[in-house]
């Protein structure tokens, strides 16, 4: 199993998602709230960080966190950990992703998120 970590950073009462522009076919395309894998030796408050630094050259702080979901999909398993982050400074530049939006918590459900991304979006809009 992969643990993968994954940011929510709010602005101004919405939360940020982002559409993937890499990886495999299950998630090329979809939206997903960014992060990425935690490397062997890494808190996963330091790996959501420092993917979000890679991802977007942006700095942020690992909060708390909120929720996990485990996500089978054809060629490996993920544990999908969401924690609340808040932005410390920098703007986005995009690596990984073909563009982000910040919406409103009701609204996320309706993007074509990463199947592992919807248990977490669905805790968003009930939760925060």
């Amino acid at each position: 199993m992969i643990t993968v970590v994954a940011a929510l950073i709010e602005k101004e009462g919405k939360y940020l998602i982002a559409k993937r522009s890499t990886g495999s076919e299950d998630v090329m395309g979809k939206w997903e709230f960014p992060g990425g894998k935690v490397e062997q030796e890494e808190t996963e408050e330091n790996a959501i960080e420092r993917e979000i630094k890679e991802e977007f050259e942006m700095n942020i702080k690992a909060i708390k966190f909120l929720i996990n979901n485990v996500c089978e999909y054809p060629t490996k398993t993920i544990d999908l950990r969401l924690y609340e982050c808040k932005h410390i400074s920098g703007e986005f530049n995009l690596h990984d992703h073909s563009e982000y939006r910040f919406v409103d918590k009701a609204d996320i459900i309706n993007f074509d998120l990463c199947p592992a991304d919807i248990p977490l979006a669905e805790f968003v809009k009930e939760n925060m």
